[in-house]
């Protein structure tokens, strides 16, 4: 009498399913980062936001960057937390939502002044962040409360801690 094997089809299914998705992800964020960037002024530059299907102050910011001459493709997804991980934003400083700007991470409602410095001084980091959604930052309702705080990721930091870029 032969022994009755459990399937093991449902689980290489679900592996197959889980390594696709990953790999969607994985390229959805990491080819922005391997493109070349745009030289020359900001106001030429096209952004993919990948935001939470549910978000409206991320269609703010969207708005914000057309006003402010960017083209911006909207991605919704469920899958931003995990993008800001791959993009290398640490706990505790991610942004409502991950823009990618030429190679650039612009993670958060960070102002248009900051995001240009970005593009034009092009430095060896992997991008920006404005921590959580502070009050009165573009797309955001309400009245600026205190300067917002923007740090560089990926940059050359003593223990790797983010370190300040810009204060608004």
């Amino acid at each position: 009498m032969s022994k009755i094997q459990p399937s093991t089809k449902p689980a290489r299914r679900r592996t197959a399913i889980l390594t696709a998705l990953a790999g969607a992800v994985a390229t959805a964020t990491l080819i922005p980062l391997a493109l070349p960037g745009r030289h020359g002024s900001a106001q030429a530059a096209d952004a993919v936001l990948y935001k939470n299907p549910e978000c409206e102050c991320c269609e703010g910011y969207a708005t914000y960057l057309r006003e402010n001459g960017f083209e911006v493709t909207v991605k919704a997804t469920q899958d931003v937390p995990m993008m800001q991980r791959m993009a290398g934003i640490p706990d505790g400083f991610e942004g409502c939502h991950l823009t990618m700007i030429g190679e650039y991470v612009v993670a958060g409602h960070i102002p248009i002044a900051t995001v240009n410095r970005l593009i034009e001084e092009r430095p060896a980091i992997k991008g920006i962040v404005l921590p959580g959604m502070p009050m009165g930052s573009p797309g955001m309702v309400g009245t600026k409360e205190e300067p917002f705080v923007i740090y560089e990721i990926g940059g050359e930091t003593e223990g790797g801690a983010p370190k300040v870029y810009a204060t608004e």
